[in-house]
């Protein structure tokens, strides 16, 4: 009876060592992935601060040409009637 049992205790120890190992493996390629997302969050969000920032700068461009468009009333000059 304890060749038989030990049989299954060196199985089971065997087993242990082959769960650990990957373990491991899985635990490699899960800190590349955490770093990638990581890097692709970083990408995203300085894309989406780039597109905030050319259309604040468009928007405020678009205002400065529109004022600078506009012909400014100068105290005592003559408007021409339309």
């Amino acid at each position: 009876m304890a060749s038989v049992l030990g049989m299954l205790e060196e199985r089971e120890t065997a087993a242990r060592v082959r769960v650990e190992g990957l373990r491991e493996e899985v635990a490699r390629p899960a800190g590349v992935l955490e770093a990638a997302e990581i890097e692709l969050d970083r990408r995203v969000i300085a894309r989406e601060e780039r597109v905030e920032a050319l259309a604040a700068s468009a928007a405020e461009t678009t205002a400065v040409t529109e004022a600078e468009t506009v012909p400014v009333p100068v105290p005592g000059s003559i408007v021409p009637r339309s």
